[in-house]
């Protein structure tokens, strides 16, 4: 599993982009969540945009080459063999506009939103009510699509919430949170569009990026991420977050399962955002015991070495906004 994130305090400059003469991204789609009427943020979001026609960034070599380039991808997600009680991944709780809410006592209450979470007994907690880990909470409101999001979520013996972080979001609106703010994540970014679903791989499409970590980044952010929770300065040789990256075109598929291959197109047109600080190469997808043991095992075998990082900047229209060009 990824390694618990650090939080920096806000204030961190924000990274400048390079920006470089390269085809636009394409428009993308966005598929309804399982059940609902909602999708992960409309289909002109930045999760939703096909990078695959983007320059390469002019620093993804050395970015690289500070990233364990030598390792392999890790799916943050799949059986736990006993090692906790559920699965490894992120749970997805779905919940009506009536659920009952709460308030949260937050660490950092100053980047969080004080709204009240609708959360209970019901609510699906990363790694299992008793996790040690990262705790993230993720929630659907499926009447109003409204996104509710927690890190390091508790409940105390008194019956009280507390939690490192919270953070909520209108999905079918493209706006970001304020500047300097985290979430969830260290980027300060919404962590369900990012999450790989077995019922997206089933059905043979996935139309966004996948979160994914590292474990050394420097002291800056790339649009629309908000937050940096760096421990260098050095912006030229180690990846900010939000940095975006993609699997080579040339990388050859078709020897591969279906599945993995759906995973792995995926890769090469929405690519892997850079969300938060964990072990090298780790992605995440959602808490399921469905996910098969064969597309994990592949999933595994893809080399970091195949992947590149793309100038993402032309795709920016507004520095409040998720929505691309």
């Amino acid at each position: 599993m990824a390694l618990s994130r650090s939080v920096v305090a806000a204030g961190v400059a924000t990274l400048v982009a390079v920006a470089l003469t390269a085809a636009p991204a394409s428009a993308g789609t966005a598929h309804r969540l399982p059940g609902t009427t909602c999708t992960a943020f409309p289909a002109d979001n930045y999760w939703h945009a096909d990078v695959s026609r983007l320059a390469v960034d002019p620093r993804s070599r050395a970015w690289l080459s500070h990233m364990s380039p030598t390792r392999k991808l890790h799916p943050d997600f799949g059986p736990s063999y006993g090692a906790q009680p559920v699965p490894y991944g992120i749970p997805i709780t779905y919940v009506r506009s009536t659920h009952a809410k709460v308030s949260v006592s937050f660490t950092y209450a100053d980047e969080s939103d004080r709204v009240g979470y609708p959360l209970g007994t019901d609510t699906r907690i990363e790694g299992g009510t008793n996790s040690t880990g990262d705790r993230h909470a993720v929630i659907v409101d499926t009447g109003a699509c409204r996104l509710y999001e927690l890190w390091n979520v508790r409940r105390t013996s008194s019956g009280r919430w507390t939690a490192g972080s919270g953070a909520t979001w209108l999905l079918t609106s493209d706006a970001l949170r304020p500047k300097g703010w985290t979430s969830a994540d260290a980027a300060g970014l919404a962590i369900l569009p990012g999450l790989l679903r077995y019922d997206e791989v089933r059905a043979g499409t996935v139309d966004h990026a996948i979160r994914f970590t590292t474990n050394i980044t420097s002291q800056g952010y790339l649009w629309p991420a908000r937050h940096a929770a760096g421990a260098t300065r050095d912006i030229t040789n180690y990846p900010p977050m939000g940095a975006r990256f993609r699997l080579k075109a040339s990388f050859p598929i078709s020897s591969y399962r279906a599945d993995t291959r759906v995973v792995l197109t995926a890769m090469k047109h929405y690519g892997l955002v850079l969300a938060d600080n964990g072990s090298p190469w780790y992605f995440q997808g959602t808490e399921d015991t469905a996910w098969p043991s064969g597309l994990l095992d592949q999933l595994k075998t893809i080399p970091a070495s195949a992947f590149e990082a793309v100038n993402t900047a032309p795709m920016e229209l507004s520095s409040t906004s998720a929505k691309v060009r």
